[in-house]
């Protein structure tokens, strides 16, 4: 994932979680938040940030905050990102053999998953295709993988953990017993860490922000979801998934 147009500022101030003020060369400009998590660890003042400029005249905000130094940590604050790099991944094939379908978006009775895959468990086994309209059954063809992804963007560090959430999240937990619901019905689930920073030691729950959270993952792991972390390779212009981390959920 790159971004087109990126320039360095110093982050000042954020009045709202949508908006912050950031010094740009010899002015003052008002930026789009590009999360609207709390990110108070992160967004400090003299912070430095950098930011993405739209060619778009239209808009009310000339540029996105995307990315902020924390010490020698480059992290990538856009919320959108994980989506759009862990997409990136999946369509490479390095993190499912044989994948023959990737669905964004991908409705499961009343539910909504990031993705939803289909590969097929052995070379040349066919695969028919999925009407998404006719929502889902428990019936899973024979020699083919059905897949529920869902990614979650992590951005807080501490001594080299990457932990989430950063902020207590029902919605989160609420994925977490969906996803579990869907092992009971015949299909794969995941939930996807993507941690947008390099070089972190290991992925934990944060317990002290959300302990119904960490305790809702370790459920989920124990009725066969799969828990991944997976690090990012960051740069000011750009976002790639990078290795897989360790994960500890006690």
């Amino acid at each position: 994932m790159i971004y087109s147009n990126i320039c360095e500022g110093i982050f000042l101030s954020r009045p709202n979680r949508f908006i912050a003020h950031v010094e740009i060369g010899d002015r003052t400009e008002i930026c789009h938040v590009k999360n609207t998590g709390r990110c108070k660890e992160l967004l400090v003042s003299g912070a430095r940030v950098y930011l993405d400029e739209s060619d778009n005249p239209g808009r009310t905000t000339k540029y996105d905050l995307v990315a902020v130094w924390k010490g020698e940590r480059l992290i990538n604050m856009d919320s959108q990102a994980p989506n759009r790099v862990f997409l990136e991944y999946l369509g490479s094939g390095r993190y499912i053999d044989n994948i023959t379908l990737i669905k964004p978006e991908a409705r499961y009775g009343s539910s909504r998953f990031d993705f939803y895959c289909e590969a097929t468990r052995f070379p040349g086994t066919r695969s028919k295709s999925v009407d998404f309209a006719n929502g889902w059954g428990s019936y899973v063809e024979a020699g083919k993988r059905k897949i529920f992804i869902e990614v979650k963007g992590v951005t807080l560090e501490e001594n080299g953990v990457a932990l989430f959430p950063d902020a207590p999240t029902e919605r989160g937990v609420k994925h977490l017993n969906e996803l579990a619901r869907c092992i009971g019905e015949g299909y794969e689930a995941q939930v996807v860490f993507v941690i947008q920073i390099n070089n972190v030691r290991y992925f934990a729950p944060n317990n002290a922000t959300h302990p119904a959270f960490g305790e809702a993952l370790i459920a989920t792991e124990a009725a066969g979801v799969k828990v991944v972390a997976l690090d990012c390779k960051v740069s000011p212009d750009s976002m790639v998934i990078g290795e897989s981390v360790p994960v500890r959920l006690i």
